[in-house]
């Protein structure tokens, strides 16, 4: 069943699966070949590649190994480029931000 919400989910897997796709041509690397480097079979290489929505993450995360791209898997919403979050955190900040006033031990 397509709804509105899977219609952008659907297209951002198509695009990524392509991207997959290309990458790979571009190497002149064989499905196959990709595939037994990812550890996965040649179907989940094609899934992956087709953007099917139900290829498990850890397809994904053995391609970008294969390309040496992990890191960009770690970097997909790093909370230091989130622009939404750290508005909304930076909204909520004090104006004013009192210093407690500390009891002085007394003297000897």
């Amino acid at each position: 069943m397509v709804t509105r919400k899977s219609v952008p989910i659907d297209r951002a897997l198509k695009s990524l699966g392509k991207n997959i796709e290309l990458a790979r041509r571009r190497r002149g690397v064989s499905q196959a070949d990709f595939a037994s480097r990812m550890g996965a079979s040649v179907s989940t290489l094609r899934r992956l590649e087709d953007g099917h929505p139900g290829t498990a993450l850890t397809y994904l995360a053995s391609a970008l190994l294969v390309f040496g791209e992990l890191e960009k898997l770690s970097l997909m919403m790093d909370t230091q480029f989130d622009a939404t979050g750290l508005a909304l955190m930076d909204s909520e900040l004090p104006i004013r931000i009192h210093t407690k006033r500390r009891h002085m031990p007394k003297a000897f």
